[in-house]
């Protein structure tokens, strides 16, 4: 597999190194850990946002903090009233 790193996608490879010094691993290797964290990361983010001993408040602020450029997090109230 190839990735593109030229013109309107140079920002890949700061983000690949990035990776690479995060992880302390080659690139290839850093890509393939940083894809294999994300999905467990997001599933525990979300349960962080889902607790009932937080606030909306607190909730919001999480979901700011936690959000990226690639993942966004949102915490929403319902309100459903059903009348007959």
């Amino acid at each position: 597999m190839r990735i593109r790193t030229d013109g309107d996608y140079a920002y890949r490879q700061d983000a690949i190194e990035r990776a690479a010094d995060f992880y302390d691993y080659n690139k290839t290797k850093a890509v393939v850990s940083a894809c294999d964290d994300v999905p467990h990361f997001v599933q525990a983010a979300r349960q962080v946002l889902a607790r009932d001993d937080l606030t909306l408040e607190q909730r919001r602020e999480i979901a700011e903090t936690l959000s990226t450029r690639a993942v966004s997090f949102e915490v929403d109230t319902e309100i459903v009233v059903d009348t007959e």
